[in-house]
Formats: structure tokens, sequence, C-alpha cells
């Protein structure tokens, strides 16, 4: 599906597909029922964005752990922003591992918390170093035991450095599932433990960039775009945000509203503007 016809979507649901988390019968939606409608979604959203990727820019397994870690409390643009010259004077965990604190703090400041990113890069540079011979493990397991590394970050850089299925929980993706049913959990190691009960292992990844890419797109906290919305009729949720769909187009952001997207280099196939490499 193109950008174009997903500017055109949006339809609103009848009163009939507006209470998707209910049955025909007015009961409570089924099990079954509800696992059907959230592969349907994952389908849907599979057609409006093909194009679903990890919105930071990385060329290895070290510089996405950086990245995940430095995306805390922030937005992806800033961390790519300013990774460029934060990877340009410390490329490996060795020369990482050496920096002087100051000077690193200075370089990832506009990504806030500075200080306490700073911590961590440095020690879990120092723990690559001298635990896994200075390369970034693949296991969820060894991941998780770097410092400022947690089970989202860890599952980033599985599924987008090596390969390995993992479910991504970050805000985006915990107000998703819950806006469509699939979970009322609020722990995300709870979302992720029912959330990978309802898809295959093979979808975990993909999956996740696109409820991602939907969250940050259309569906957003305080406002989603739900009369621009492609799976609208999908969405149990729906009224929950604007459902004008001429004021709901106004709220799209990002290629989907005609901007620019995240990365300042973004992969092949995305069709999206580049971001621009200025820090404001």
């Amino acid at each position: 599906m193109s950008v174009e016809r997903n500017s055109a979507v949006g339809e609103q649901p009848s009163a009939k597909t507006k209470k998707a988390a209910k049955g025909s019968n007015g009961k409570p939606e089924s099990r079954l029922a509800m696992v059907r409608r959230a592969r349907r979604i994952n389908r849907e959203l599979a057609e409006v964005y093909p194009y679903a990727h990890p919105e930071l820019d990385f060329r290895n397994p070290f510089e996405l752990l950086v990245a995940t870690v430095l995306s805390a409390q922030t937005t992806d643009l800033r961390v790519n922003q300013t990774t460029p010259a934060l990877f340009a004077r410390y490329p490996t965990p060795e020369d990482m591992a050496a920096a002087v604190p100051e000077e690193l703090e200075e370089i990832i400041r506009p990504t806030g918390f500075f200080r306490a990113k700073t911590k961590s890069l440095i020690g879990l540079s120092s723990a690559l170093c001298d635990r896994f011979d200075g390369e970034v493990p693949g296991r969820l397991a060894d991941l998780v035991t770097l410092p400022g590394v947690g089970r989202k970050t860890a599952n980033v850089v599985l599924g987008n450095a090596f390969g390995v299925p993992g479910l991504t929980v970050d805000t985006h993706f915990g107000r998703l599932v819950r806006r469509w049913k699939w979970t009322e959990q609020e722990d995300p190691e709870k979302v992720e433990a029912e959330i990978a009960e309802i898809f295959p292992k093979s979808e975990w990844t993909m999956l996740s960039h696109r409820v991602i890419f939907h969250g940050r797109r259309v569906c957003h906290s305080r406002k989603p775009a739900c009369g621009a919305c492609p799976i609208a009729h999908l969405c149990p949720s729906y009224g929950e945000g604007e459902t004008d769909p001429e004021k709901a187009r106004a709220l799209l952001k990002y290629e989907m509203g005609g901007y620019p997207g995240q990365r300042l280099n973004p992969p092949a196939g995305y069709p999206g503007k580049p971001a621009p490499a200025r820090v404001e």
C-alpha cells in the first residue's frame, strides 16, 4: 500500500465495527476472536507499512546497542542527530570504555539524562571488552547483564542486529496493544508475555516495527487520528481521537503526513524524506 493510498484511508467504521471487541451477540469477544482480529490487524499493518524498520541509524550491533540505550526518554531523531559525532569519536567498545566521562557527556547531552547514559555507555562498553571480547553478544541472557540494558533494549538488538525474534514493548507498543484489547497488562514484561502467545515467534520483530510505526504516525497518545486510520474497522477503541477524516489527516506524522522521518539514513524503499542532520 502506497503512502498516497494511506492518506486516503480512514473511512469511519459502522456502529457494528466500532465495537470490534464484542461479538455479534453483544457479549465480550472470545479469546479466539481476539486472536483472529489481532492477526488480521498485523496483516493489514504489513500492507500499510511494508517498509517498517528500526528508526535508529546504525551500521553494526554495537552502534544499535548504544543508540537504543540513548533513545530512552528522547526521540529516535534526536539520537540519530547525535550518534554520528559519537561514533566518529568512539567507534568501538574499546574506545568508548576508555572515554573521559565529561567528554562523552558533552557529545550525548542533547539526548537528555546524559550523566546516567554516560555511565551506562562506559559500563556496557567495559563489560563487552572484559566479558565478551569486545563483541555484542547475541543472547538475551547475556545482553541484559550489561549496564543500562533491559529486555526492551535487548530485544531491539537481537531482532535487528542478529535476526533473533523479539517483541519491543515500548510506550507506543504498550499503548496500542491495550487500545486494541490484546492485553490489559501495564507491566512491559507481562505485555510481552501475553502478546507472544498471540503471534508466532517469526512475526515478533516485524510486528513490533509495524505497531510502533502506527503509534508514531497515526495512533498517537493524546490525539489519535481515528478518522484517518487504515485499521479503524478493527479497532474497539475507535472514537478516542479525531474521527473527522479531514481533521484526522492533519494529525498524521512523518511520511504519512508528508514530513521527514526520524532516520538521517533511511533504508532503501522508505517512502519518506530523510531527517535533518542538525540538532536543534
